[in-house]
């Protein structure tokens, strides 16, 4: 199936945006960092164009050149608050490469792996109860003040009272690999820094059971709140796309390790089982005048036609099979909703998400449980380099970090491409597909503006990220005397030129 432009992109650009009314959407709300939509319309209230603008920037690519490869995994998780864990592996397997770890001792990976999955529970139960449901719960165009985190303790505090708890325990996990809730420290360079403490081990093991018993209701709940719509199955933000992901080498889910694998919409392989180091000659990066984020894309397919999601819905479509016996029973499930087929529905990224936070359950479990997960031989090395690569599938989906060093080892150049970077594409096609749909000559109320921002957060976006990136983004300066009027201009554009007048 071909991902080519489907009617709602008619909405990426407008002929003559000087003519048209603009209604802004600022800011985002339950989003992490700061974004904004705009909407051009014309007199009778039709939609000319719909995009979605990441305004804040974040230099990180830049600021940590210079300095030594062994802080990158501290200083980088600074990026965020929410997903500090996803990068601080992330380099960590970066910087593994720089001591020839290529390979840790099994005792360091299934920490690693403890700690991700800590972070992956935590994640999900947050933005599904805290972010999401309200909307899901209450309905799209509910009053403001009931559509919150608020309104869900007062209408369901059972639920709410097991959605805090479920959060805690997550971040407890991580907290007793790292040491602190957020940002903490556990990777260092072929390994990790301390084994995992016996006394918190049986710790987190008495509320196991009972954590993914509630990460089961959550499956049961938004399987239920999918399925009870048909318009989130057939027009709310639904739409084709490829599929970008790591899998095991058997084809089963891996959120810690793996291949690369790309499907386009039809389910049909792109490339399978790519050595990560070589994302490079796979993926590339558009930049556009009108965001600080990026656009990445599959190169075999260009700019045009490789765009593609990460996520929850891109690993679930993606592998073959779940490697927990209750979260592959509800893959089943969901991929049988679809009689077999790729999901592409938007909204459905909120019922694989919680299958992902089942699964991080049932693997917290398993890897509390495993002799090896507390044993003592935590760091190796091996054959020295001057390039390291490390990904990892973020809560938010598939993240790059990709690093080189000198001779004193030194950072001499960074890339990061993050999980919501990938999604950039993605979350403009659901924007414009949702205001086609729904906006698209009506009279605008609260209720339909949420539409938009409902599209947006189901792709659990953390904005704050994403715009780390370092690139030639566009920039208008204007000189302007006291009395108002313009002397002179200065426009840089997207690709680097400048334009004076």
């Amino acid at each position: 199936m071909s991902t080519s432009v489907d009617s709602p992109n008619r909405l990426e650009t407008a002929a003559d945006p000087r003519s048209l009314r603009r209604v802004v959407i600022e800011p985002l709300t339950r989003v992490e960092g700061h974004g904004k939509v705009t909407i051009l319309l014309d007199e009778e209230g039709r939609v000319h164009q719909v995009r979605l603008h990441v305004v804040e920037f974040r230099g990180f690519e830049r600021f940590i050149q210079g300095r030594t490869y062994w802080e990158i995994p501290v200083l980088v998780q600074r990026l965020c608050g929410i997903c500090p864990v996803s990068h601080h592996l992330a380099a960590g397997k970066a910087i593994d490469m720089f001591v020839g770890a290529r390979r840790l001792t099994p005792s360091a990976e299934k920490i690693r792996r403890l700690m991700h999955l800590g972070q992956i529970y935590q994640s999900h139960a947050l933005h599904f109860y805290y972010l999401a449901s309200p909307d899901l719960l209450f309905g799209f165009d509910a009053e403001v003040s009931k559509r919150n985190v608020i309104g869900l303790i007062a209408a369901y505090p059972e639920v709410a009272v097991k959605a805090v708890k479920m959060r805690a325990w997550g971040q407890e996990v991580i907290r007793v690999v790292a040491g602190k809730r957020v940002h903490g420290v556990a990777c260092i360079p072929g390994g990790v820094n301390k084994p995992l403490d016996p006394t918190d081990r049986e710790t987190l093991l008495r509320d196991a059971d009972t954590m993914i018993a509630w990460a089961k209701e959550a499956v049961d709940l938004s399987r239920k709140l999918y399925l009870s719509n048909p318009e989130f199955q057939e027009k709310f933000g639904v739409f084709p796309s490829n599929y970008l992901s790591l899998v095991r080498a058997d084809g089963g889910l891996d959120l810690y390790d793996g291949g690369l694998r790309a499907r386009d919409a039809s389910g049909r392989t792109i490339f399978d089982h790519v050595d990560y180091f070589r994302y490079r000659q796979y993926v590339d990066e558009q930049v556009k005048p009108w965001s600080y984020m990026k656009f990445p894309f599959i190169r075999s397919l260009g700019a045009e036609e490789g765009w593609y999601r990460v996520g929850p819905l891109a690993r679930v479509n993606n592998c073959d099979f779940i490697p927990t016996p209750l979260a592959e029973a509800e893959r089943k499930e969901f991929r049988n909703a679809a009689g077999g087929a790729l999901q592409h529905a938007s909204l459905a990224y909120h019922w694989a998400r919680t299958i992902e936070l089942l699964h991080a359950g049932e693997g917290i479990k398993e890897l509390l449980l495993d002799p090896e997960t507390s044993g003592r031989e935590l760091v190796t090395q091996g054959e020295p380099a001057r390039e390291g690569v490390g990904v990892v599938e973020a809560p938010r989906g598939t993240l790059f970090h990709h690093f080189k060093i000198d001779e004193q080892g030194l950072i001499t150049k960074a890339n990061l491409i993050v999980a919501t970077t990938n999604n950039n594409e993605a979350m403009n096609r659901a924007v414009r597909s949702v205001a086609a749909n729904y906006l698209d000559g009506r009279q605008l109320t609260e209720g339909l503006l949420n539409h938009i921002e409902v599209a947006i957060r189901a792709y659990d976006p953390c904005l704050s990220c994403a715009t780390h990136a370092l690139g030639k983004m566009p920039l208008h300066i204007e000189l302007v005397e006291a009395n108002g009027a313009v002397i002179d201009t200065l426009a840089r554009n997207g690709d680097g030129s400048f334009a004076r007048g």
